[in-house]
Formats: C-alpha cells, sequence, structure tokens
C-alpha cells in the first residue's frame, strides 16, 4: 500500500462552514477542505486526528465503536447543535497507536467514553462527509511540549503504510483578540512566512526550527497558547520529509496555513 502523507488543516472557528457568511470569511479554507480528499493521493481506511480541544495528562485515543460528538463551541445558532456526523471510531487503530506510543516511551490510553469534539467532525464533515472512514482521536499531552509531539508523529509514522491518514487539526494562527485586529496583520504574517520557511526544511532543520516556534517572529503574539499549533508538530514529526504548504489564506486580515508532510 502507498505511504499516505501527513498533513496539518485549519479547522475554522467553531461550526463556521455550516452557518451563514455573507462577507466569505470562511470560503476559501471551506474550498481548502472539501479538496483534501484530492490531497492525500488515495482514500484513507482509517484517519488518526489530533485536534487542539483536547488535553491529557499523557496521551488519549477515542477508543468506542461509535464515539460521539461533542459540541464544545458557545453561543452559535439552534441548528449548529443538530449537526451529525456519524463516522465510527476504529478501537483496533486505537490500540494500535497506543502501543506505538508505548513502545517510543510515550504514555498512552485508551479512552472508551471520550467522543468527537469540534475540532474533528466539523472540518471531517466537510472533507468526508459520507462520514463513512473510521476516525480515532488523539489528544494533546497537556504540558504542550513541541517535542513531545514531534516524537509522537515518530513514533506513529508506520501507520501512514498501513492506509491510515494522519491528520493534526488546529489553527496557524490562533489568538482570539487577534482576529481582524489591525496590531496583528503583520505579525501573523511575519509567523506564517516563518511557519512555512520551517516545515518546508530537510526533517532535522525543520523539528530543529519547530522546537524554538515561540522565538519566531509573531510566534507568541500568534499563539498565546500554543494547543492550536501542537498539532503540526504530530504532522511533522510523522514524516522524513520537508512539508509543502496547500493552504494559504486569511481569516479576518491574519494569514492562515495548512501544510502537507510526504
Amino acid at each position: 500500500m502507498s505511504m499516505l502523507p501527513a498533513t496539518y488543516i485549519p479547522h475554522g472557528g467553531g461550526p463556521c462552514f455550516f452557518m451563514d457568511d455573507p462577507h466569505g470569511v470562511w470560503t476559501d479554507m471551506e474550498a481548502f477542505l472539501r479538496g483534501l480528499p484530492g490531497r492525500l493521493g488515495m482514500r484513507p481506511s482509517a484517519i488518526l486526528l489530533v485536534s487542539g480541544h483536547w488535553e491529557t495528562d499523557g496521551f488519549a485515543l477515542t477508543g468506542g465503536e461509535r464515539p460521539d460528538l461533542i459540541y464544545d463551541y458557545y453561543n452559535f445558532p439552534a441548528h449548529t447543535y443538530q449537526l451529525t456526523y456519524p463516522a465510527a471510531g476504529s478501537p483496533p487503530l486505537a490500540q494500535r497507536a497506543a502501543m506505538l506510543l508505548g513502545d517510543a516511551g510515550l504514555p498512552a490510553r485508551i479512552d472508551p467514553e471520550r467522543g468527537f469534539d469540534h475540532g474533528v467532525f466539523i472540518p471531517m464533515k466537510v472533507a468526508f462527509p459520507d462520514a463513512t472512514i473510521p476516525i480515532v482521536q488523539m489528544s494533546l499531552d497537556r504540558k504542550l511540549d513541541p517535542g513531545l509531539h514531534l516524537a509522537a508523529g515518530r513514533a506513529l509514522a508506520p501507520l501512514r503504510a498501513q492506509g491510515v491518514a494522519i491528520i493534526g487539526s488546529g489553527m496557524s494562527f490562533h489568538n482570539m483578540r487577534g482576529y481582524g485586529h489591525p496590531d496583528f496583520t503583520r505579525p501573523a504574517a511575519e509567523f506564517d512566512a516563518w511557519l512555512t520557511r520551517a516545515v518546508t526544511q530537510p526533517a532535522a532543520a525543520r523539528d530543529a526550527a519547530l522546537l524554538e516556534w515561540d522565538a519566531a517572529p509573531g510566534g507568541r503574539l500568534s499563539h498565546p497558547r500554543e494547543e492550536h499549533l501542537l498539532p503540526l508538530m504530530v504532522a511533522a514529526g510523522a514524516a522524513d520529509g520537508p512539508g509543502e504548504r496547500i493552504f494559504s489564506g486569511a481569516v479576518v486580515n491574519t494569514a492562515v496555513s495548512g501544510f502537507l508532510f510526504q
């Protein structure tokens, strides 16, 4: 079986793709997500997705056969709390991923009760609307150590040769005060340019740069807290080659990107 790429995708704001969008804020991002299956080169047999909305001590993986949805967004229209996405879980994939992490010395456990948060079901409902690909969600380690998440990606890399798409779901700019604020347009652009240079380097230089992301121009202004950036580390760690920017857009004047790793 061919090796599936690992990807880092923007998942938007709350249920944004399923609401009125008169100013077209989310149009380009939605189009990118709809085109994601074509970027993968083949249909995955399963997806392991790391969302910026679940943090645990060590790593955790959803282990249920049919995970529920967690509507972890607030003050949105009533219909957005009725959205459905009946993708199956994959207990065998969860067990395999936990074993790979454990073999690498990374604590991992299965959570049979955890559902899919909106960092999973919102972008996947756009990208794979038929909901027929099993999904396992993986948490972030709440220490938020970039090296730990790069190591997790390296541990999980063998899954890519087994038909599993490894997807990091976050936002390359995630400062809620900054969206639409003119003082953040330049720092967001500077960080976006730095991030693109970093991830498109050969793997060793890429990983060294990502370990120091918070010293990058605009780094901490773009991510006061890095939970939406760390899914990128998992995707990058799962690949030996340089990354490629596959999405470049803006959310109310702040730059946002997505990346693919072969």
